[in-house]
């Protein structure tokens, strides 16, 4: 096995015990032991669990916004902005799940990290992001004014977080499909039009 490919299962397995059972209930040993390897040669690789913690967190918080950043300079409308938010999201956070997870479950021991001034930046940003973009839409007459963005923001966030660790669309359906559902849900609501005809 190539060294950038032993490097990639430690960090994937290193990832899954984290989501597990934590990053201070998980060592060395475990992490070794789920690779397949000594703990001594995992050494190698990372000089501890926190820097595997560090680049599992940061990889997957510099994929989520570099995804924004192609979402806002493409879309100017504010259901187009959201909805490409929505499946940037949903799509990293499958791709990471995770990651995703640890970010979203762990943050006392993330603020313990060398990178935590790097971790709470990008957070910064994300949240930034969002709410720029849900405050446009107000501003424009494209979203309601009677929902606190912050909040819509937070149930939206929540949404896609929760959807990405439990919840498993059918084929038909797919990453997108989940992602638009996720959309119409909180753009449309979901009640029946009363023509009863569904929105698309």
């Amino acid at each position: 096995m190539e060294r950038q490919e032993r490097t990639e299962l430690i960090l994937d397995c290193a990832a899954a015990l984290f989501a597990e059972k934590g990053i201070a209930g998980t060592t060395v040993r475990d992490i070794a032991g789920r690779a397949g390897i000594l703990s001594g040669s995992l050494y190698h690789h990372f000089p501890s669990k926190d820097a595997m913690a560090d680049h599992i967190v940061t990889q997957y918080l510099g994929e989520l916004l570099a995804e924004y950043e192609r979402v806002i300079d493409a879309e100017h409308d504010a259901r187009g902005a959201v909805s490409g938010l929505v499946m940037a999201s949903t799509r990293v956070s499958r791709a990471h799940v995770h990651a995703s997870d640890i970010y979203q479950r762990e943050t006392a021991y993330l603020r313990q990290l060398p990178s935590h001034d790097r971790i709470r930046d990008a957070a910064r940003t994300i949240r930034e992001i969002w709410l720029t973009v849900l405050e446009r839409g107000v501003a424009a007459g494209d979203l309601r004014d009677d929902v606190p963005v912050e909040l819509l923001y937070v149930l939206i966030r929540d949404a896609v977080w929760l959807t990405s660790r439990s919840f498993s669309p059918a084929p038909e359906l797919g990453i997108d499909g989940l992602s638009r559902s996720i959309v119409t849900v909180f753009l449309d609501g979901a009640t029946a039009r009363p023509d009863g005809r569904n929105q698309r």
